[in-house]
């Protein structure tokens, strides 16, 4: 069966069906990473988007839910050039077509690729509709079409911990990546996770000796309620971690702004530099739409100590006000790079610090 991709600019991709039968509008970005296409589906991060995988052939290796980073599957659409027709693996469960009609989502394959990744390069990020008709496609609902209460949508809505450590964490949940929590676990400690609504006197009342502000999906300029309990948990000076959107969440409570990336860095090999006497360059993981802005941040408050080498973007800051440090990539990822887990060490030197 012929499926269509149709962009908010007119320009149309047909292809081939795959996944569940029914029409989407959603956010059209491009993902870069070779492998970890189950762990991409089900990141958070991915609300209310339609991935278009650069890698040419996806689904040879089938599919094992476990190997998901949270809830099962995330995306509004998968766009892939080919689907593999063999699942080759023996950890392998299923194939891809059946795994997205469990969780009814469109997928569109033998489109060209590289094409539309290069359109979304040059043009930047762009709404668009799968369908099954394009004579159905309204230009108008295409070009409104705003992703909306994703942190809602990801966040907990239960308070659960994860782990048994000495160290006692209170994480904020705005869309975590399960990956996030194993990691923390990992250096001994003990997580408790909130909702995105909780407020900083509930968190306070478990009286932890770090917080971490985690990544998540969507604007950082919709999670007002959000910055202002980032707001109050600052005074408290108990150390803190921010990761991806709970970066830019820390920087806008300390005064700083927030911009809109031009088509996003989402992908497992983002060249990232240090701005420290070492100058190290390293590869890191990466999903995210937008970036602190650089010229926002006052350097009496936060030192830059990332920064993208392919667009000049901000990265990390290491705050000088309180004691915290943030960064927008994914410190060690499951399927990616492992350069930057030091990150987490820094943090938990901060604790033993304090």
């Amino acid at each position: 069966m012929k499926r269509y991709l149709v962009l908010e600019n007119g320009t149309v991709f047909e292809g081939n069906a795959f996944g569940a039968d029914r029409d989407v509008i959603a956010e059209i970005v491009f993902n870069t990473a070779v492998t970890g296409y189950v762990e991409t589906l089900s990141d958070a991060r991915y609300i209310g988007q339609a991935i278009c995988q650069t890698f040419p052939l996806i689904g040879n290796y089938g599919v094992n839910e476990s190997d998901a980073d949270g809830v099962p599957v995330c995306v509004s659409a998968y766009i892939v050039r080919e689907l593999s027709d063999i699942a080759s693996n023996f950890r392998s469960e299923g194939e891809l077509d059946a795994y997205l009609k469990k969780y009814n989502v469109p997928g569109l394959s033998g489109i060209d690729t590289r094409k539309l990744t290069k359109l979304l390069r040059d043009e930047g990020t762009m709404n668009g509709m799968i369908t099954s008709d394009p004579a159905k496609a309204d230009l108008d609902a295409i070009r409104n079409f705003r992703i909306t209460k994703a942190v809602e949508a990801a966040s907990t809505k239960e308070v659960y911990t994860e782990g048994d450590g000495s160290i006692k964490l209170a994480l904020l949940d705005l869309g975590s990546k399960n990956g996030i929590i194993r990691d923390l676990v990992r250096h001994g400690a003990s997580v408790t996770v909130f909702p995105h609504t909780a407020s900083a006197d509930e968190i306070l009342a478990i009286n932890p000796d770090g917080i971490v502000l985690s990544g998540g999906p969507g604007d950082p300029a919709e999670c007002g309620m959000e910055v202002y309990t980032v707001k109050a948990l600052l005074d408290s000076g108990i150390p803190m971690l921010a990761i991806g959107l709970g970066h830019q969440l820390l920087a806008l409570a300390n005064g700083f702004s927030t911009t809109k990336l031009k088509h996003g860095h989402r992908g497992g090999s983002y060249p990232t530099k240090t701005s420290e006497e070492s100058g190290r360059l390293y590869i890191t993981a990466q999903n995210h739409g937008y970036a602190v802005a650089s010229e926002t941040v006052d350097p009496t408050v936060a030192e830059e100590i990332f920064r993208n080498i392919n667009d000049k973007s901000n990265e990390g800051l290491l705050y000088k006000n309180i004691p915290a440090i943030s960064v927008q990539f994914t410190p060690a990822a499951i399927t990616g790079p492992n350069d930057t887990d030091f990150v987490y060490d820094r943090f938990f030197k901060m604790l033993e610090l304090k």
